[in-house]
């Protein structure tokens, strides 16, 4: 956005809004950074976890991959339709519903 509201101030570009939206567009795209990539046998192990985590009705921590904070309580749904798992706090009523691939890691909290 910066080198368009230069060339615009140096007189080189007719005003262009559009102009400002698309690149504005282009650099948030190329911020995101992308989730990484897992085999097959790591997609496994972790559904593995998350069914046996599901049926024990333990407590998990959950790392999520885009989210700075764990997700933490137990799980009440692995929604097979909208790859959801839901996570309700174990303190409060509140139910996280974390996508399946976003989920980096499973571990049982330590108190």
């Amino acid at each position: 956005m910066n080198g368009i509201l230069i060339e615009y101030a140096l007189g080189k570009l007719p005003w262009n809004r559009d102009d400002e939206v698309e690149e504005a567009a282009a650099l948030a795209k190329a911020k995101v950074a992308k989730r990484p990539t897992r085999d097959e046998f790591e997609l496994e192990e972790l559904g593995n976890q998350l069914v046996e985590a599901f049926h024990e009705r333990s407590e998990v921590l959950l790392t999520v991959w885009g989210r700075e904070e764990q997700v933490q309580g137990i799980i009440v749904k692995m929604d097979s339709r909208t790859r959801l798992v839901h996570v309700e706090h174990v303190e409060e009523e509140i139910t996280a519903k974390v996508p399946f691939m976003d989920i980096m890691q499973v571990q049982s909290p330590r108190y």
